[in-house]
């Protein structure tokens, strides 16, 4: 072999070797930033939407159920916990999807049936508890590096909610919920009401529904620690809090379960009220989200069938009759 054979093969080699290390780690590089983002509901970008702005459904460009394999060997039961938000919601699809799947058993809440919130929900999956977790929040950084898929299934909103007897009957803006939940303004008067101390019931930290408020309301600010006229439920519950709302409290809570409620009153946010399902699709309210059910993008086929049922026609009904709205 001559010198300038044997140099030329040798250069050969190292370009191929150069482009293999460059194939690799461009590989690595788009794995990494695909499982590092967090995902949302599709078409929405990690941070808090503005106000106004319209949610966006699921599309075919981007489909986080395309994300989620199944080659682990099926189960026969799928077990879930998660979102207190969306019992209601849950055991209808499960009831729907039992119709249609009789050999396939579906569990809701652990350990005694019971769910546990968003928070716990997506604890539970992150450490293989469960299968999949409804939640009424987005995933987080934590959550996505854990190898966690979000599926929207349907939309929501928040209703700000005052006891019945509060004399209080005008609009809030955004800015003075914001003020009101962090503890800036502290007298109805400071609204328009009454002169009397504004009591702020919060939900529980372990709640979904805290974590979108705090996102889109507060703006990453704190809540106030617990004092007289402000109070953390320990507990995901409803209606111990609607009870202590009075005649000058205030808290907030799903639209569903605040609709229909005889104790309390709905007020408008920026002169919408979120019982207008219009102003929830167009995203005129600002108060509005996604529900999703998440799971690990590695499932057994039983589990990623129960998500399509719930992203099926039919599913999307049973989204309807639990008082949510559909993504389409």
């Amino acid at each position: 072999m001559s010198k300038n054979t044997g140099n030329k093969e040798a250069i050969a080699l190292i370009g191929a070797l150069i482009v293999s290390l460059g194939l690799a780690g461009g590989g690595f590089w788009f794995l990494f930033m695909r499982s590092d983002s967090p995902i949302t509901a599709p078409g929405t970008s990690t941070s808090s939407p503005e106000p106004g702005s319209a949610p966006t459904a699921p599309g075919s460009a981007d489909n986080p159920l395309a994300a989620i394999a199944t080659n682990q060997p099926n189960q026969p039961v799928v077990p879930m916990d998660g979102s207190v938000t969306m019992v209601r919601l849950v055991k209808q699809l499960q009831n729907a999807f039992a119709q249609k799947n009789p050999n396939i058993a579906t569990t809701y809440g652990i350990p005694d049936g019971r769910p546990n919130g968003s928070n716990k929900g997506l604890q539970a999956l992150r450490n293989g508890q469960v299968v999949i977790a409804a939640t009424s929040r987005p995933l987080k950084s934590e959550d996505v590096t854990a190898g966690l898929v979000a599926v929207p299934i349907a939309r929501d909103s928040l209703a700000i909610v005052v006891g019945q007897g509060n004399s209080f009957s005008g609009s809030l803006t955004v800015d003075q919920l914001r003020g009101i939940f962090t503890g800036k303004i502290t007298n109805w008067n400071q609204v328009g009401g009454e002169n009397r101390p504004i009591r702020v019931w919060n939900r529980a930290n372990a709640s979904g529904t805290q974590d979108l408020f705090k996102d889109v309301v507060l703006e990453g600010q704190d809540f106030p620690p617990d004092n007289a006229n402000f109070r953390t439920w320990p507990r995901d519950e409803t209606t111990p809090i609607f009870q202590r709302l009075g005649s000058d409290g205030i808290s907030y809570t799903t639209v569903f379960q605040a609709v229909g409620q005889r104790t309390i009153k709905i007020l408008p946010i920026d002169g919408i009220s979120p019982t207008d399902r219009q102003s929830i699709i167009d995203g005129r309210y600002p108060l509005t989200r996604f529900l999703f059910l998440a799971t690990r993008r590695d499932i057994f086929p039983n589990a990623k069938a129960f998500i399509e049922f719930a992203l099926s026609d039919e599913g999307q009904q049973v989204v309807e009759r639990a008082g949510f709205v559909r993504l389409q």
